[in-house]
């Protein structure tokens, strides 16, 4: 996965992605600023995968900004031309960890 958030970088940095209308209707909701998103993947990981999505391989990424808000960004993988950015939100506390890397289940989960 190390290789994925390498490339997803490099498209960033190339101006090579563009949104989903779902992400920038959320990006405006939850006042989430373009900056905060390239903040987010220059420091973020990848968390969760999802190569057989129906609108095609993509992963969830967490960042930080560098105010230090954190940030969730599912966005297709890099073997597009322009990534797509699919949705953007900041992460849950009552449903992630303390990192926001790893969901946290309830007892409704079993």
């Amino acid at each position: 996965m190390t290789t994925l958030i390498v490339e997803i970088r490099h498209k960033f940095a190339e101006e090579q992605f563009e949104f989903s209308k779902h992400a920038v209707d959320q990006s405006i909701v939850r006042q989430i600023r373009v900056q905060e998103i390239r903040e987010a993947i220059a420091s973020g990981q990848v968390i969760e995968n999802y190569p057989e999505d129906k609108y095609g391989p993509s992963c969830l990424i967490c960042g930080f900004t560098q105010a230090q808000r954190p940030i969730h960004i599912q966005c297709s993988y890099p073997s597009r031309s322009r990534i797509k950015i699919i949705t953007v939100y900041e992460p849950d506390p009552q449903r992630w960890n303390n990192n926001f890397t790893q969901r946290k289940f309830s007892e409704n989960d079993n």
